[in-house]
């Protein structure tokens, strides 16, 4: 499907709307997608699954991890090029740079920068605007349309996680929510979309290296978020705490995933902890948690499962492919096959499930409970991929160690 084909009928294909911006099918504006969900709505498997792909284009944009975003036929990339932490707006179709902004950053030293000097935080588009959030904790605003620098906050840079932030920026109610600083020193923060005042503070436990999601119980919304002890959920509004389930990673783990919500479910999951299934509930002027599963031999280290059709599917943190039921925990297959160092960008793109372990090896798979199906096994880059990759009809992008490829599945 090329970007002509998209931008036609503004009507017909503007989907969703997500504060305000018009999205397409295919759009990819934040952190697992439209609605941080892992979900990509209009792609049409091919008839026959090719065994390689043709690149149109292929451009270097600095180092990092973060996923790009795709809004209509632009797509938005941060990055760290040398001293500069770089966020770069490209034309979707033929990959030629429209503007950028930069701001010098500080060395990233230490064992956990070693290959991963560049951003992790995913940018967010919405409402015209484009919100990154640094490797020191530097967030910034810009505007969509031209790189216009709107806001930038740089007070929380003093402390941050061991291995750097992580945490990807969740746009609610005008409000731009962050998990920001380090051990002891750290608060989930609600930026003013517009101004950039801070709005509320919840100052509990330091930030995980999950990304916050909305979860929405009895008419009012949640910001759900695992801290590196907790998962917490916090009013939307004015930052209050409602409830906190403990939740402390074990030995070598972190609290990496991101959170599931499924109506007033909420799945979270962890190396050594394994994945658990409870129901927020209103109980008068507060909040309850419901423990409703609890599946203590399956777990994941960095990569975040997709749910699909009451099944939840993933890569464990012992980098297999897997299943569980969702209603109840249990797990329906494991695939044996070791892919990668247990991380996989996962995309249900309906029909087909996408996953992309660090190996570099796009793989698609049947969304079933019966068995690993695997339909197609793809190499997409020569260097390792930690990002998520957009799937845009035929189209999809691929960032790597270093650049930005846009591969036709036909």
């Amino acid at each position: 499907m090329g970007m002509a084909n998209r931008s036609v009928g503004a009507v017909a294909s503007c989907l969703i709307l997500l504060a305000g911006t018009c999205l397409f099918a295919g759009d990819w504006p934040q952190w697992r997608g439209a609605n941080r969900d892992g979900k990509v709505s209009g792609f049409t498997a091919p008839l026959s699954w090719p065994t390689s792909m043709a690149a149109k284009w292929k451009v270097t944009v600095g180092l990092g991890d973060a996923s790009p975003a795709l809004v209509g036929n632009k797509l938005y990339v941060f990055t760290r090029q040398q001293d500069d932490e770089v966020t770069l707006c490209l034309d979707a179709d033929s990959g030629k740079e429209l503007w950028r902004d930069k701001y010098p950053v500080g060395a990233i030293t230490g064992p956990a920068a070693k290959a991963h000097s560049g951003p992790r935080s995913s940018p967010t588009v919405t409402d015209g605007k484009v919100v990154t959030l640094g490797v020191t904790g530097i967030v910034s605003c810009l505007d969509a349309a031209t790189g216009k620098l709107l806001w930038r906050n740089d007070e929380f840079t003093k402390a941050a996680p061991k291995f750097f932030t992580a945490t990807s920026p969740l746009v609610v109610d005008g409000l731009a929510v962050i998990q920001l600083g380090g051990e002891g020193d750290a608060a989930i923060v609600a930026f003013d979309l517009a101004s950039g005042k801070i709005k509320w503070k919840w100052a509990g436990e330091g930030p995980g290296y999950s990304s916050p999601v909305v979860l929405t119980v009895d008419g009012a919304k949640q910001v759900v978020a695992l801290t590196e002890k907790s998962v917490v959920g916090i009013d939307a509004k004015d930052g209050k705490g409602l409830w906190q389930i403990p939740f402390a990673a074990q030995g070598r783990s972190y609290n990496a995933a991101t959170p599931i919500v499924d109506g007033s479910t909420v799945i979270f999951t962890g190396q050594g902890r394994g994945t658990k299934a409870v129901k927020i509930e209103k109980q008068g002027d507060s909040f309850a948690v419901k423990d409703l599963w609890s599946n203590d031999k399956m777990a994941v280290q960095f990569s975040t499962p997709v749910l699909a059709d009451g099944l939840l599917l993933g890569m464990s943190d012992k980098g297999n492919l897997f299943c569980l039921n969702a209603k109840n925990g249990e797990t329906c297959w494991t695939d044996p096959a070791k892919r990668g160092g247990g991380y996989a960008g996962m995309v249900d793109a309906g029909s087909v499930i996408f996953a992309l372990p660090d190996n570099s090896e796009l793989i698609a798979f049947k969304p079933t409970d019966k068995e690993y199906s695997e339909l197609a096994r793809i190499k997409v880059a020569d260097t390792p991929t930690f990002a998520h990759p957009v799937i845009a009809g035929k189209n999809i992008y691929v960032k790597d160690q270093d650049s930005l490829t846009l591969w036709l599945l036909e």
